[in-house]
């Protein structure tokens, strides 16, 4: 008797199955949770928080400086005097206010 050659079912399955998980696991590589373009996108968003650090941290040093100048030990009279106007609105006798 001559046995007649079947496809080997077991191999298929087998090889499906790997493909599966070999697209499975490179989709999860590149569009994952964890994935390259997360890592750039959290990159990017790395970048511009570092740009918004830096000028905060200038806001911050600016306001610091504005602030020793107010001080009880250090008083910088122009500085007193442009705050006062633009807090309190406030002339000396011989300016001229245009509005």
């Amino acid at each position: 008797m001559t046995r007649i050659a079947r496809p080997a079912f077991g191999r298929f399955i087998f090889f499906a199955v790997a493909f599966a998980l070999c697209v499975y696991f490179t989709f999860a590589a590149v569009q994952g949770d964890f994935g390259l373009f997360q890592r750039a996108q959290i990159d990017a968003e790395a970048r511009a928080l570092t740009v918004q650090l830096k000028d905060v941290s200038a806001d911050v040093s600016r306001m610091e400086n504005l602030t020793h100048r107010l001080s009880d030990d250090y008083l910088d009279l122009d500085l007193l005097d442009e705050q006062a106007r633009s807090i309190l609105g406030m002339v000396r006798a011989d300016e001229i206010v245009i509005r």
